[in-house]
């Protein structure tokens, strides 16, 4: 039985793990990387058709968004994931099967202009069709057997409506094993969804660690926080323009301002119009409001039986059209606008922001995380312009964010879930955070709380039954700016020297591993050793 680590390893998107058990193989989710790549990623070592199954944590697109194209490649198996989960992936991957044609027929016609072949969308709507007829829905805290040599069991995580860290028992040759595979785990007292479940333990874990380095601080009342940044921009006679994530914190925003409004919070503007612009996050608000309760949070319960809609008030619109979308750019009234995505690396938000971002009497409120590289990123890490839909666009709107209103648990919150374990894994791996975090956090895990952890990069194989690596892959970052250089002066690609130092730290990275639990004497020699050859390159290489 074995791991191999394909994506989220040192990043903090494209979610993607091949489980492998008594000749068996199967993924635990297949995500889309959102935003720049930061560490090269393998394949998956096996083709799609020899895939068994998949386990899907929850319906995010950096969790399932390369379901299609593993469909489309030839896997035929079952898809295991929540009631809710498949709900939500069937509007979601239809969304971007329609983004991905879309794209591509764009790309098409500039690529005919240039005399070019037109290439073709990573999947299409009927790839979408196919890989939904194998979703399987699952109730949470029910055993379900994976074939002949795997049981799973779906534990609620509140990270999204249907979210579940996976629990998986496994058997090859007389040995047998449990892992636990953590998917996101969600922040404490969120609206609408309950605050993550544990488990009792496992043998080996695998934790996000996408806040593993950060505390989100202090409780912030959200809706006072809210209702002030409506309440100034609306004075200002400007817009509050919102990225948000067409599932799951647009559902959570819409609970806020309902609040807001029913309190009277924002004053003199007590019927400021709200608009959802996104046909996906109308269609989860849908699934949200239909699914079984026992999905909610008590509050949520409690106002649904009184008959109370949550996520509906007065001056609520939804933009359905493109042309509804294009209108609200004309309409010179206050409003708040709601529009994904979440890091404004696509979709309708895009165009709200060109013609908002420009206007200092508007807002960008920032509600979730922002990846490296994306649009959203730049915006919040305060870039003075930026170009959209080929228009450079100055920014003198104010951005702002919302501080603790994550989707995601903090360091304490992950620590909190890891050390409600009564069974202490043997190892524990992090992933799902960028290089930073991810190192930081495997280290406190080392450091204060004992545990055997570390950061696995992609390409890594671990083998379970024998609690060791077999291959230790080094890091391979992808240098974008040096690349960009390299291409613009015409000069050589990588040094293939350079890929066999890469290639020896890898060897050296697995041979101290391996060194663990050896006499000290030997290890003191070979520390001594390493310490005077790092020295004399250190010297060689001093400018």
């Amino acid at each position: 039985m074995k791991l191999t680590f394909i994506r989220a390893d040192h990043e903090v998107t494209g979610s993607c793990t091949l489980l492998e058990t008594g000749g068996h193989y199967g993924l635990i989710d297949c995500g889309m990387e959102q935003g720049r790549d930061l560490f090269e990623n393998i394949a998956i070592p096996v083709p799609a058709a020899q895939i068994e199954f998949v386990l899907v944590t929850h319906a995010h697109m950096d969790h399932t968004g390369h379901l299609p194209l593993l469909y489309k490649q030839g896997f035929r198996g079952t898809v295991y994931a929540t009631e809710a989960t498949c709900d939500l992936c069937g509007i979601m991957l239809r969304d971007a099967a329609h983004i991905q044609m879309s794209e591509a027929e764009w790309k098409g016609r500039k690529a005919a202009r240039a005399g070019q072949p037109a290439p073709e969308p990573l999947y299409t709507l009927e790839d979408v069709e196919g890989v939904l007829r194998l979703l399987r829905p699952c109730g949470y805290g029910k055993r379900i057997q994976v074939g002949e040599n795997i049981i799973i069991r779906f534990t609620d995580v509140g990270h999204l409506l249907g979210s579940a860290c996976i629990e998986a028992w496994l058997t090859e040759g007389g040995a047998e094993k449990k892992i636990v595979f953590s998917g996101d785990i969600g922040n404490t007292d969120q609206p609408i969804i309950r605050d993550p479940q544990t488990v009792s333990g496992a043998d080996y874990v695998l934790i996000e660690s996408t806040y593993g380095d950060r505390s989100h601080g202090p409780r912030v009342d959200y809706l006072t926080a809210l209702a002030d940044c409506i309440q100034r921009t609306l004075d200002r006679g400007g817009n509050v323009v919102i990225p948000s994530f067409a599932v799951g914190r647009t559902q959570e925003l819409l609970y806020f301002i309902r609040q807001i409004k029913d309190a009277g919070m924002v004053h003199g503007h007590p019927h400021f119009p709200v608009y959802v612009d996104s046909p996906l996050a109308n269609e989860a608000t849908r699934v949200f409001l239909q699914t079984d309760t026992s999905f909610l949070d008590d509050e949520a319960c409690a106002l649904i039986r009184s008959g109370v809609n949550p996520l509906y008030f007065d001056d609520l619109h939804t933009a359905v059209t493109k042309e509804d979308s294009m209108a609200l750019n004309t309409d010179k009234t206050p409003k708040v606008i709601l529009s994904s995505s979440g890091m404004c690396d696509a979709g309708r938000i895009r165009h709200h922001l060109k013609y908002n971002l420009w206007r200092p009497e508007c807002t960008v409120l920032f509600v979730g995380y922002q990846a490296v590289g994306t649009l959203g990123r730049k915006l919040h890490d305060g870039a003075e312009s930026v170009k959209i839909l080929g228009d450079e666009i100055a920014v003198h709107a104010e951005i702002t964010v919302l501080p603790g209103v994550s989707g995601h648990a903090d360091k304490q919150g992950l620590l909190n879930w890891i050390n409600a374990m009564e069974q202490k894994p043997a190892h524990v791996f992090v992933n799902h955070g960028d290089d930073d975090a991810c190192t930081a956090f495997a280290a406190c895990l080392r450091s204060e709380y004992g545990y055997d952890a570390d950061a696995p990069y992609s390409g890594s194989e671990f083998d379970l039954a024998a609690g060791a690596y077999t291959y230790v892959a080094p890091p391979r970052p992808i240098h974008h700016d040096e690349a960009r250089q390299t291409a613009a002066a015409g000069k050589r690609r990588e040094s293939p020297a350079y890929a066999r130092l890469q290639r020896a730290l890898g060897e050296l990275t697995a041979l101290v591993r391996r060194c663990a639990g050896c006499p000290n004497k030997g290890l003191n020699a070979f520390a001594e050793e390493l310490e005077r050859l790092t020295a004399r390159w250190r010297d060689r290489l001093a400018p």
